[in-house]
């Protein structure tokens, strides 16, 4: 049984619990992180010295943080994983590129964004900022907007982690209070992935 550490509302657990539910992965979830925190008790840093969310647990006392690691150890560890990341090198490449590209560019701005107008009281927020976190990220959704042009999904026709790693985001991107620009094949991409029981399950929910 694995066992993963970490709030429902967090962006990096619900990659996992989506993972877990596209693969079939029963899990037990403990709550930690935010309000319920738990995450700076002695016996959670000795699992995630980083004091963050999500922590998985396998039952032989193996620990892994790291939402994207946990995604691609998750595929090498599961069956039916290598469906949803490809083992040939060129494959592989391309669905971990916009993973990292998630973690480097994406979540930046899109963290701004989230915060201030989802976690930041309207008297406190820092308007300036999200001005600029919105530019950055129109910026951002427009290369995924061209690389999906002809494509299903990110990696091609198939649906793969990366599609999970930026899903999340995108579910964010076409529900705060911003202005986007029209991009219909981000947009039919996100109705693509609207389809899926486990993204409507643990992704399309209100945000908090």
């Amino acid at each position: 049984m694995l066992t993963i550490w970490g709030r429902t509302s967090s962006s990096n657990v619900m990659k996992v619990l989506w993972l877990c539910d596209e693969l079939g992965v029963t899990y037990d979830r403990i709550d930690a992180g935010g309000a319920f925190g738990r995450t700076r008790d002695p016996d959670y840093l000795a699992k995630n010295p980083n004091a963050l969310v999500p922590t998985i647990e396998e039952e032989d006392g193996f620990t892994l943080w790291e939402s994207n690691t946990i995604l691609r150890y998750l595929c090498n560890t599961r069956p039916g994983g290598a469906a949803l990341y490809p083992a040939a090198p060129r494959e592989r490449a391309e669905v971990e590129r916009w993973m990292d590209w998630q973690l480097s560019r994406v979540t930046g701005p899109m963290t701004t964004l989230f915060f201030t107008y989802v976690r930041t009281p309207e008297e406190d927020r820092d308007l300036a900022a999200a001005a600029r976190a919105r530019d950055a990220a129109e910026e951002l959704w427009g290369i995924l907007d061209a690389r999906l042009a002809g494509r299903e999904f990110i990696a091609g026709a198939a649906f793969t982690i990366a599609d999970i790693a930026l899903g999340i985001q995108a579910h964010r991107w076409f529900n705060l209070p911003v202005a986007r620009a029209e991009r219909k094949n981000l947009r039919g991409w996100y109705e693509r992935l609207g389809q899926r029981p486990a993204y409507r399950r643990h992704v399309m929910v209100p945000m908090a």
